[in-house]
Parts: C-alpha cells; structure tokens; sequence
C-alpha cells in the first residue's frame, strides 16, 4: 500500500523517540503504540495550532481512529517524526490526519481520527466554536481543509 498523504500539506510535526519498551518480539514498534504518537502528537499540533486552546475547558471526544501500517518502524531509525494536518472540517466535528516518516521522506504509518466537540456540563455535543474554526484555518495550508 503506499501513502495516500502529501508531505506538503503538513506544516506540523513531532519528533518521536522510538523507545525500547515500544518494541514486540520482532524487534519493531508494536502496532498499538502507533495510536500514542498520534496522541502525543495530536496534543501538541492542538497548542500550536490553537493558541486559545483551553484543556480544562474546550473539549473534544475521538470518536473514531484508524492507522494504516505501511512499512515497520524500529529503534534507532533516524529523525521518526509524526506529522498532523486538520484535514476537514464539519459543524460539530474535525478529522485530523497523521503521517509518521523517518529521515523526512520514509512513511511508516498513515491515520485518521475524527475529534467531536463535547461540553462537559451538559454531557452533549456541540459545534465547532468559531475561535477555534478560525484559529485551525489560519494554521493550515490555505486552501488544504475539506470543509463539510
């Protein structure tokens, strides 16, 4: 399979440490551990790309997340970095994509997940406030989120 996803379209990424415990019996980072460098990575694009960004305010549910295995990943291997982008963008959801490459060229993994806005009082969710609609809009690529 190979990556459906441009380097172009990132303006974000994380660099990963690959660490021992990640590994499984063959010596590469287990699939599972996958979904954490997306988290990781996710937390930070979050800051970065939304400055106004409150965690113990503003919050967001997955409500779905998918990884593409593309080639293995192993210790060691040189500048492991994972790329996040908003892709689209709904009324009250946003999806995220993920690339995970080493030296800047090899990808690894590709993946989604698709984040709902949810107020924590009334326990329902709601839409995208426009702060943070603007905010992503203004961090990503013109032109590069689906708005849906």
């Amino acid at each position: 399979m190979k990556p459906t996803v441009d380097h172009n379209n990132f303006r974000f990424s994380e660099d990963i440490q690959v660490r021992w415990t990640d590994l499984d019996p063959l010596a590469h980072v287990n699939n599972s551990i996958y979904i954490q460098y997306f988290e990781i990575a996710r937390g930070r694009y979050m800051l970065q790309a939304s400055p106004s960004w409150d965690w113990h305010k503003d919050m967001f549910l997955l409500a779905n997340i998918n990884c593409n295995y593309l080639q293995e990943l192993k210790i060691g291997m040189p500048k492991t970095k994972c790329w996040v982008r908003t892709k689209e963008m709904g009324r009250k959801s946003f999806v995220l994509e993920y690339m995970i490459t080493t030296d800047d060229k090899t990808v690894h993994t590709v993946g989604t997940s698709i984040q709902v806005m949810f107020d924590t009082k009334t326990k329902t969710t709601i839409e995208i406030p426009e702060w943070l609609r603007t905010e992503l809009m203004r961090y990503e690529i013109d032109g590069s989120i689906a708005l849906k």
